[in-house]
């Protein structure tokens, strides 16, 4: 594509850290965000990629986070534990309770990690794949500002309040999801924009109420929940676990940081990782070889699992690269150079 530019993943990782590096992030935040953004794109999913690098280092500049934050460990109960991320990005803070986790829910068979006072903005897949790395099932569910109006209403009230999940399958690519319980994810929703592209029936209102396709419009009114009031109804109850639970806000409590306010853009993160080992002892092996009969039913009909065409674009990446826009390599790297 001549309006492309592609990178080797080294490229990618070295591009995204001078961006936060030369804007202020301290080595270990801007390693963190590096391995979140460049996993995203090397799976194409672009609205997690690089792209999110301008708005993280926007929300710097505007005060939004501590881009030196050392997150707080603190060892609530036997399968809790809790960190502080003081207002800084929550990939670190993720990165740090990781251990704990993964080490209590293999004591304890089920163990919960919860992220407070944390500015997110990033795909929560990379972050459950660790956890089934490590032959746990990972879940994760996180509240973002209020940008999607409940079943039946007009106004912006949720968040597109993403939910992941993985499950281990030794010997080949997890069982993965990970998704907005709005339509879509407000990124896509700005990249359209970005692209002058009009966005499909469906995914949003204007400040009227009134359907639109104009993807400004509907950033500045409010995006619908995927399912009608199912979608509702999952997000409720992701901004309720990730929110009052575990001692934080909900999403309509925050805002984002502007130039003229630091705003209120923190929140919290739950994530729960359960140990089949622990579970099970020795059927373990038993149960989830037998779990793999679902997911083979399931390609026998012609459909294909969560996260394949992820998987296939990460092969791809491996190979050829990751590409981006040309207008958006020359945002950042004129962000990279702007230090």
């Amino acid at each position: 594509m001549s309006d492309a530019v592609t990178l080797t993943i080294e490229q990618a990782e070295k591009l995204s850290l001078a961006v936060l590096e030369g804007n202020g992030f301290s080595h270990d935040h801007a390693a963190a965000i590096m391995r979140s953004v460049v996993a995203a794109q090397t799976d194409e999913c672009h609205s997690h990629g690089l792209y999110r690098l301008i708005g993280c280092v926007q929300a710097a500049r505007n005060g939004g986070l501590d881009t030196h934050a050392e997150p707080e460990i603190m060892d609530q109960a036997p399968a809790i534990t809790r960190v502080n991320a003081h207002k800084g990005c929550s990939l670190l803070s993720f990165e740090k309770g990781l251990p704990y986790l993964i080490e209590k829910s293999r004591h304890c068979g089920v163990s919960v990690l919860a992220i407070n006072n944390s500015f997110h903005f990033s795909a929560l897949w990379p972050e459950v794949e660790q956890i089934s790395a490590h032959g746990l099932v990972g879940i994760a569910m996180t509240p973002t500002h209020a940008f999607v109006a409940p079943a039946g209403g007009s106004k912006p009230l949720l968040g597109t309040n993403p939910i992941a999940f993985s499950w281990p399958r030794p010997g080949t690519t997890p069982y993965t999801f990970d998704f907005a319980t709005s339509v879509i994810a407000r990124g896509d929703i700005e990249l359209h924009r970005r692209a002058g592209k009009t966005i499909p029936e469906g995914w949003a209102v204007d400040q009227t109420g009134a359907p639109t396709t104009d993807p400004a419009e509907a950033l500045a009114g409010a995006m619908l929940t995927f399912g009608g009031h199912k979608g509702s109804a999952l997000s409720t109850m992701i901004g309720l676990l990730a929110g009052p639970l575990i001692g934080d806000v909900l999403g309509h409590e925050t805002h984002a940081a502007t130039g003229d306010t630091p705003g209120n853009p923190h929140h919290g993160e739950i994530i729960i990782a359960f140990s089949p080992e622990t579970f099970l002892g020795a059927d373990a092996k038993k149960h989830l070889d037998h779990a793999e009969e679902l997911f083979e039913r399931i390609v026998e009909q012609g459909a294909r699992l969560p996260s394949q065409r992820r998987f296939e674009a990460r092969e791809r990446s491996a190979q050829n690269g990751v590409s981006i826009p040309k207008l958006l390599h020359d945002e950042l790297t004129a962000l990279a150079e702007s230090s």
